[in-house]
Parts: C-alpha cells; structure tokens; sequence
C-alpha cells in the first residue's frame, strides 16, 4: 500500500512540475495554451517512445535474465518490475518443472501403467509401462478414445456405465497370457486416471487354488464314499457289536457326512466359480420353489420356529433353477440353524422400480457389525464352536454370494447382536421374467433390520 501511494505521489509531482514549467513557458511567451499543449504532447511523446522499448525488450529477449532497457522515474521503475516478476516466474516455472519431471520418472519407473484421461476419454497422458501392459503408441495414439484401443467389450461397458467403485479383471491386448486389472479415479473436470496393473501372477495362483480345491475335493469324495458305505453297513448290524462300538461308529459315520457335506460344497463352489453365468437361463417361478425350500426348513425346524413365507404377484425370476435353490436354501436354513427354539423367520419376495428383492429375516442371536464386511467369505467363521455344534462348513454364504454374482445381483446384510438377522438378495429388473412390479417398499417391509413380520 505505501507502494502505491510513493508511485502516486512522484507521478503527481511530476506532472506538477511539468505543468509549472509549461505555465513559466507561457507567462515568458505569452502562449499559455501553446506551451501547455506542447509540453504535454512532449511527455506523452516521451511515455509513447519508453513504451516502445518495452515492447521491443519484451520481444526480443532471449531469455527471463535478459536486463531491461535503461530508463528513469516511474517507466523505469515499471521496467524493473517486470523484470523482478519474470526473474520469479522463472525460478517457479523451474520448481515446477522439476516436480513434474521427478513425477514422471517416478511414474516411468513403476510397472504398473497410469493413463491420463480427459472426461470423454480421450488418451493425453501415459508412462512407458502403459505401452507395455496395453500397447500404446505416443506417436499414433495421443487423442484417441481409450474404448478404442482396449476393445474388450468389458471394458466398453464399464466405462461407459461410470461406476468405478470396483476395479475391472480381462485379458492384456498385447498378450493373452497376461491377465490386468483396471481401475478408474475421476479427478478434476470429471478427468479420468487409469491405473493397469499385472495380476497375472496372482490370477495363476487363485486358478491353481480352485484347482487344487476341485481335485482334492474329487479325489477324497471316491474313499470317503466307501467309507460311509461300510459305515453304515455296520451300523445296519449293531447287535452285533457292544453298545461301546455303536457309540463309535454313530460318531465316525456321523464325521463322514460332514466330511461329504464340505466336499460336495467344494465341488459346488469350484463349479460355480469356473463360468462367469450359468449355462443353462430359464424364467423360474419362485412360488413353488420357495414353497419347497419352506417345507424342507419345517422339517429341518421340527416344529421349533415358526416359518412364514410371501411371495407378491406371479413371481419369475431369470436364472439357474439349481442354483437359486442352492442359494435361497442356504439362507434359510442358515436362519433355522441359527435361531434358537421358538424363533421365528419369514421369507418374503417382492418386486418394485429397483428390480426384485428376496428377504430372509429371522429373531436369532444376531451378528456383530465387525463380522459382517467378511460374512460371505469361505471358511469364515464368527463363531467356531457354534459352527461345529450346527454342522456348518462355512461355505453356506460364499455359495450365496458367487451365485447371485452369477446372476448379476448382490447381497445385503443388516444384523444387531440380539435382534436378528436380515439377508436380502437384490437382483436387477432385467432379472424378472414377469411384468408386474409393486411400489417400492418402506423400511420394515422386508428390507429393515430384524424380522418383518
């Protein structure tokens, strides 16, 4: 602020000055006019000719520390200035030149590829490892939309449906043998950054998982057959044994089923996870399916809880007969396991604007929230001990969840230690195989926490 009041007050003195000597001029001349006219056209004259030299510095500089023309008063201090500020702007120009390039070598020298993209997808920007993984080339590809180059018809859908939320898994353009996973951040003006990164490894690693899994799984189901046959021979013959042996051979044939139980589970999931769908879509009416499921639950309660089960409308539903069955089953009898005696679980359908919803609510014992993010994982257990006293193998929930991943829908859980349990599989409207759609329900109707009843 004093700046600009020293500027003001040497401008001011200035053409006070020269406003003095113009009038001296006149008085000595008796041209008043003339001499204030001509000493004023002189200084703007002056100022016009200083400009000039500015221009021309500005233009034939050949760099930021080239001196300014020399000159005196406020045009020269104007000089000075500029000169000041291009001698900053340089030295920020070169901070941030060397941020940027440390950024690049930093991303040169990752493996994994990061791709600039502007908010239509065009290619701007990408680090070596980018030419690598997806084949880019600066020369040819700078501008082009990415949907262009990486034609996997995944891809396509999932940028254009926007929902970034989970990374994509396909198969390297430039190499079938290399597996990538993509992952999309919006930043800035609705600008996209793809990171790539080689699973390959990792994908070689799950796939000798399952196929350890599904061939041991083969292997042992063959013995473990033959030993329950006997077993159960033998148990057809328990007068012959003392009461000591029975006890023994209840409790090995007794293991041997569990031992078929987790087996036939392995298998199930193995079969599930080798296709993305299932190979055979049929509109499958839930009514009787569920129907049946709710019969084999009573029996499985043995009058102990109370069942109910509503299905609204002419329910159909487009997938696996078998593998509804297996899902929807897991769940209810997942409820009935875990529900101590006078319980009471409801099974409801519905179906509105968001697709079609399948409920399974119970008054069991409930679910702590730190469980629930790895609920449906397999193997998972939140209580050992209460798994082995129902026969659970800890696969129930990941054969539900690899189903509905089948049928392109998801599970939610809600659950509060106490007060029971909610499972609720969300499936979309292109799943429905039936015309009638109910008004969305309100919370408590089947989708709130607890028993809807």
């Amino acid at each position: 602020m004093s700046s600009e009041r020293d500027w003001r007050g040497a401008l001011t003195g200035r053409l006070l000055l020269l406003l003095g000597l113009c009038l001296l001029a006149g008085w000595i001349s008796g041209q008043f006019g003339w001499a204030v006219a001509i000493g004023l056209g002189g200084y703007l004259l002056w100022l016009l000719r200083e400009l000039l030299r500015l221009q021309r510095w500005l233009r034939e500089a050949q760099s930021e520390d080239s001196p300014p023309p020399d000159s005196h008063g406020l045009i020269g201090e104007i000089f000075d200035s500029i000169y000041h500020l291009q001698r900053r702007n340089a030295r920020n120009r070169e901070r941030l030149q060397a941020v940027i390039q440390r950024i690049q070598d930093s991303t040169a020298a990752l493996n994994d590829a990061v791709i600039m993209l502007d908010n239509r997808g065009g290619l701007e920007w990408w680090n070596p490892a980018a030419e690598t993984l997806l084949g880019l080339q600066v020369a040819k590809d700078t501008g082009q939309p990415i949907t262009n180059l990486v034609r996997h018809p995944g891809f396509a859908e999932y940028f254009r449906r926007g929902d970034f939320s989970e990374p994509l898994e396909l198969t390297s353009p430039v190499n079938e043998q290399r597996r990538l996973q993509l992952q999309i951040t919006r930043y800035g003006n609705q600008d996209h950054l793809l990171v790539v990164r080689d699973i390959t490894r990792i994908h070689l690693l799950d796939q000798m998982r399952k196929d350890f899994v599904s061939n041991v799984s083969h292997e042992l189901r063959t013995p473990l057959t033959v030993i329950v046959g006997y077993l159960e021979t033998l148990l057809d013959h328990t007068d012959q044994f003392s009461p000591r042996w029975v006890r023994a051979l209840q409790q090995m044939h007794g293991q041997a089923q569990r031992m078929q139980n987790l087996l036939n589970d392995l298998l199930l999931l193995a079969r599930l996870e080798s296709t993305g769908h299932p190979a055979e879509v049929q509109a499958v009416a839930l009514e009787p399916l569920l129907q049946l499921i709710l019969n084999d639950a009573r029996a499985l309660s043995a009058g102990q809880h109370t069942i109910s089960l509503e299905v609204d409308g002419d329910a159909r539903l487009l997938g696996s007969e078998a593998e509804l069955h297996s899902a929807f089953s897991n769940l209810v009898f997942n409820a009935v396991k875990y529900t101590p005696a006078q319980g009471r679980i409801a099974i409801r359908w519905w179906s509105d604007a968001l697709g079609g919803h399948l409920a399974v609510a119970d008054s069991g014992i409930g679910i702590e929230a730190r469980h629930l993010p790895r609920l449906a994982e397999r193997f998972y257990r939140v209580d050992a001990s209460r798994s082995s006293s129902t026969g659970g193998t800890g696969l129930g929930l990941a054969i539900v969840k690899h189903v509905l991943l089948r049928h392109d829908a998801r599970l939610e859980i809600t659950s509060r230690p106490g007060q029971g349990s909610t499972f609720i599989c969300h499936f979309a409207p292109a799943a429905l195989a039936s015309s009638t759609l109910a008004p969305t329900p309100q919370r408590g109707e089947g989708q709130g926490e607890g028993v809807a009843y």
